[in-house]
């Protein structure tokens, strides 16, 4: 007879940290868009000196580990002193240290939060990642987020966001319209060919006897049957062009990097809250591309300028291709257009002051969305008299709505925005 010997599980210290809260601790490590450092297109081609390693990450983890008190006070000792008062203990503290860190990497990578790459792209399975104290080889395997890991930042910049302003989730966007449907709103009215068949009995019961008395059977005829109303919702199809030139992490100040877990909080409640709509992620730059979703937490700034019209055009052309009647562009940008593609192809530069001839062509940008009957709404992190004057002007051409936000109120700006769906006033 064969037997089963059943034992007790006891965890790891590995095994008890809750992967979701420390990726929720190391977003800024795994978003961040080379604000701290050099960033890749800064130097040579192919250098990748702001790229994200395995050695970075795990430094990342344990900054995080031990600002959440989930070591044990020996290894704090350790850490924090170098010693722990007896030599032949730190060397096993210090590899337990070494162990803990490859074992967390190894779950997020096994539970498919996170990707590992060698330098020439190919993945790299957990169990052939370098160990222990190998730095040198650690730093030779990138890291990047999946799209389970960004789907999840995004979740939790979005419910971080909406809690703060008071919001819970939504189902679909608000109109002044009613229209019949199974959730009641308002009064009832009288069935007409093409409702839905949402029934209210009481009030077709009294239709019916104030037309023919009280009596058995109850004589129905199609001018009683009355039904219920609930508010119409639409769908959107959405483009976020996201400005990242290299202005966003100039200055003292990181804009890209909240710009960009806005972009994946208002994503992630797109596709989650709202499942007839759509979202497109446009980029622009020197040029302009799009973006698939998943690839938005691993994209960093560069090249240099700022191509407003370019970005517009790419994303008018995304939203021609959509039946939705409600067509809006989310522009967040902090700098004044100063690139232009000409018509063979090259790229018109000027950095110095607004030049009227950029401000021309993105202007007939704005206003080809305009008669497209798409909406721009523009978040300007950027308090400049001329780029407040520009940005009111393309407000004024589409009739769309401008906002001037920090990148710590960026988030609340948008989603209450979005949200809302309405035009408001603000001072």
């Amino acid at each position: 007879m064969r037997y089963t010997t059943w034992s007790k599980f006891i965890p790891g210290l590995a095994d008890q940290v809750n992967l979701q809260a420390l990726l929720d601790q190391l977003s800024d490590f795994l978003l961040q868009s080379g604000f701290n450092g050099m960033p890749a297109w800064w130097g040579e081609p192919g250098d990748e000196g702001d790229a994200r390693n395995l050695a970075d990450l795990q430094d990342a983890i344990l900054r995080a580990l031990m600002e959440s008190g989930q070591l044990t006070p020996e290894m704090l000792r350790f850490l924090r002193n170098g010693t722990t008062g007896n030599e032949e203990r730190d060397a096993e503290v210090q590899r337990e240290i070494a162990e803990l860190l490859d074992r967390i990497v190894e779950r997020l990578v096994d539970e498919g939060y996170l990707k590992l790459s060698d330098a020439s792209g190919r993945s790299v399975p957990p169990d052939q990642l370098p160990g222990g104290e190998e730095r040198a080889a650690a730093r030779m395997v990138h890291c990047d987020l999946r799209e389970k890991g960004a789907d999840f930042l995004g979740y939790r910049t979005l419910r971080d966001l909406l809690g703060a302003i008071g919001k819970s989730a939504v189902g679909a966007h608000e109109t002044p319209h009613l229209a019949t449907s199974v959730e009641s709103d308002a009064a009832s009215k009288p069935w007409e060919f093409g409702d839905v068949m949402n029934l209210d009995v009481p009030a077709t019961l009294l239709s019916a006897i104030g037309k023919h008395g009280l009596g058995v059977p109850i004589p129905l005829e199609y001018g009683d049957l009355q039904v219920t109303q609930s508010e119409y919702r639409s769908s959107a199809a959405t483009v976020l062009m996201l400005d990242c030139s290299h202005s966003m992490i100039l200055y003292g100040e990181d804009r890209f990097t909240p710009a960009k877990k806005v972009a994946l909080a208002l994503s992630h409640l797109i596709r989650t809250h709202f499942p007839g709509d759509t979202v497109k992620v446009v980029l622009f730059h020197d040029g302009a591309e799009e973006v698939p979703v998943a690839a938005l937490a691993n994209v960093q700034v560069g090249p240099w300028h700022t191509n407003t019209a370019g970005g517009l055009r790419l994303a008018r052309r995304i939203l021609a291709g959509r039946k939705s009647a409600n067509r809006q562009i989310i522009m967040l940008t902090d700098g004044k257009p100063s690139a232009l593609t000409l018509p063979d192809g090259q790229v018109y530069l000027n950095p110095m002051g607004l030049d009227p001839r950029i401000l021309r062509e993105t202007f007939a940008e704005v206003a080809a969305c305009r008669r497209s009957n798409i909406m721009i709404n523009t978040f300007m992190l950027a308090r400049e008299r001329q780029l407040v004057d520009f940005v009111m002007q393309v407000s004024r051409i589409c009739r769309g709505k401008a906002w001037f936000a920090s990148p710590m109120t960026l988030g609340e700006a948008i989603l209450m925005d979005f949200l809302k769906g309405k035009t408001r006033r603000v001072a």
